[in-house]
């Protein structure tokens, strides 16, 4: 992980450092009090800190954003819950320690996690630095699509997730859900967002296999070795329980294989296009292989996933216009033609749709 910022009442989101100190002291085994803070560099939602204590143990702490929060998201009870029980598993994540549910100690909730050594590869120059080796990189991009069937079979009441959230009627669910969330967030009218929302709906498959749903599986939100070993799955904020083949659909949106132009509204190219890694079709086939699923409506499931992005970039946009995110390495003015060009994508990729 890299951080960046300044420490202790300086780092914007730590309001009470005296009183995470005692949280810390009171609920984390082995945590030592004085407290150093440094913003995790990446992500544009949930805030996330590293922790170093004076035994010089490292940890850490996510909590919501800073201003404009929407309503069912940013919960930390329910990300601390998933993590917690993901854990009874095969798929790796980080230990869970301890969470805070209300405002008392830090003006806003949050949990503490362990903290995982290994590279965030969400850039090309990520992926050279992290994992040099290409064939390392080809162990990593299967030991990804493995570990998302896994995740993907999981039997959600053994594991203790199966009250996390209705399971059937996810796409129904998602389209109502972020269509929601535009209205609430858009800074303009977007006539494209709204056609592709009406395509959805029209062309919206059967639900055929259910589990859980990370929402935001791809490359830079897990945790790699230098060998091409997975160390963590993070960022479970857009996690519940629905159709399963979402997750496949984001993820090839994010493969992009070497060679490729950059994608449309994309601020970089993908870190896959490093190359070295399996092309979409070798992760697809291994994953419908692995699971058994049948996957020949991936390309919906692409589109949907493009244009859920959409939306969520628009509340990014949103929040950096408040001035609440603490991360500004983004230009703000990019992101009217990404939600644009994302909403587009989603149209072509309807247009393969039978």
């Amino acid at each position: 992980m890299t951080a960046q910022g300044g420490t202790d009442a300086a780092v914007p989101g730590i309001a009470d450092p005296a009183g995470l100190e005692a949280f810390f002291a009171a609920n984390v085994a082995g945590a030592q009090p004085p407290l150093r803070y440094t913003v995790i560099a990446g992500g544009h939602s949930n805030l996330t800190y590293r922790v170093d204590d004076a035994a010089g143990n490292r940890y850490v702490l996510r909590r919501p954003p800073l201003g404009h929060v929407l309503a069912s998201a940013h919960d930390m009870g329910r990300e601390h819950r998933i993590i917690s029980a993901v854990a009874r598993s095969s798929v790796p994540v980080a230990p869970a320690l301890a969470l805070s549910p209300d405002d008392a100690v830090n003006g806003a909730p949050f949990y503490v996690m362990g903290f995982v050594d290994g590279h965030v590869l969400a850039y090309v120059p990520d992926v050279e630095a992290g994992v040099p080796d290409r064939d390392a990189r080809y162990r990593l991009g299967l030991e990804v699509i493995d570990t998302l069937a896994d995740l993907h079979r999981l039997d959600v009441d053994a594991v203790g997730l199966g009250e996390l959230a209705r399971r059937d009627a996810y796409l129904d669910r998602q389209l109502k859900r972020w269509r929601g969330q535009w209205e609430q967030s858009k800074t303009r009218d977007l006539a494209v967002m709204d056609e592709c929302y009406e395509r959805l709906l029209a062309a919206k498959p059967e639900q055929r296999y259910t589990g859980i749903v990370h929402g935001d599986y791809r490359l830079g939100n897990f945790l790699s070795r230098a060998d091409g070993t997975l160390a963590a799955v993070l960022d479970w904020e857009l996690c519940t329980l629905g159709d399963v083949l979402a997750d496949v659909g984001y993820l090839l949106n994010n493969w992009a294989e070497e060679g490729e132009p950059l994608p449309p509204g994309a601020l970089d190219f993908p870190p896959t296009t490093a190359g070295g890694f399996p092309t979409r079709a070798e992760i697809t086939a291994r994953y419908a292989e692995r699971t058994g699923f049948d996957v020949s409506m991936v390309q919906y499931y692409r589109a949907f996933s493009s244009w859920r992005l959409a939306a969520i970039n628009e509340g990014v946009k949103r929040r950096y216009m408040e001035g609440v995110m603490v991360d500004d390495s983004f230009p703000l003015e990019s992101y009217d033609e990404r939600v644009e060009a994302l909403a587009t994508t989603a149209l072509e990729l309807l247009r393969g749709v039978a």
